[in-house]
């Protein structure tokens, strides 16, 4: 298969429609999205199972800034207002799936979503936009193929941070938590002029060395550089103020 990745619109996947075709008052929104009393019991489920398991957060708090960061980069690469608007939305229910199982979390909350958003009367132009982000989110099997999928998926891969560490007890922390928690600064900066997507990490190696972050997120960062690529892209990592890629 070859390296270069196409960035026009593939056969078969909708583009949301334009500002003009859908009155605003009638759209689903990410503030709807986020008051939905189901959608907050299934963050608060998934992530209370995925504490029990020893797993950083998933809830609310990363659903939020992985729509955010999401929403931000389309925004930064001069996406219309809507799409940027559904990046934000799949990155706030791409995690939902979890309240079933952590294996095979991406294809279920999919179909949760879809259920959700069919409930809230959401197009199902949108909606299929907003399950194939959820789906293709995860190292396993994900790709990004569509402008949301690849906000989604650099967005969440990004959040590497020491809030995101919910064992207590600092002895007990095994790599993922030592990584996470050596993170005191994450960012993405999204350039569409010089046409770059760069993760910025600044990691206390007091807690963790730079060579850990790299054992256990270098698929991650794989597919972040694919979905850096889709959106026409070059993809850097800059850790410690220090460019690795």
């Amino acid at each position: 298969m070859s390296n270069k990745i196409k960035t026009k619109k593939l056969p078969g996947i909708p583009l949301p429609p334009s500002n003009g075709d859908q009155p605003s008052s009638s759209r689903v929104t990410i503030d709807l999205v986020r008051r939905d009393p189901e959608v907050i019991a299934l963050l608060q489920t998934a992530n209370a199972s995925l504490f029990a398991l020893g797993y950083t957060e998933h809830g609310q708090r990363h659903a939020g800034l992985v729509g955010h960061i999401a929403e931000n980069v389309l925004e930064r690469l001069g996406y219309d207002q809507r799409t940027h608007e559904l990046a934000n939305i799949a990155g706030y229910l791409h995690d939902i799936g979890n309240v079933i199982h952590r294996e095979n979390h991406a294809l279920s909350g999919a179909l949760m979503a879809e259920r959700i958003l069919t409930r809230m009367d959401m197009p199902v132009e949108e909606r299929v936009l907003i399950m194939n982000a959820i789906g293709n989110h995860e190292e396993e099997r994900g790709f990004a193929i569509t402008p949301v999928s690849a906000a989604l998926i650099i967005a969440d891969k990004a959040d590497v941070h020491r809030s995101r560490v919910q064992n207590p007890d600092m002895e007990a922390f095994d790599i993922h938590d030592r990584v996470n928690y050596a993170a005191t600064r994450s960012f993405v900066r999204a350039l569409k002029d010089e046409k770059v997507i760069a993760l910025e990490l600044e990691i206390d190696t007091n807690y963790a060395q730079v060579i850990e972050y790299f054992e256990i997120f270098l698929s991650r960062m794989t597919m972040m550089r694919q979905a850096s690529q889709f959106l026409g892209c070059h993809f850097q990592l800059i850790v410690n103020d220090v460019r690795l890629s």
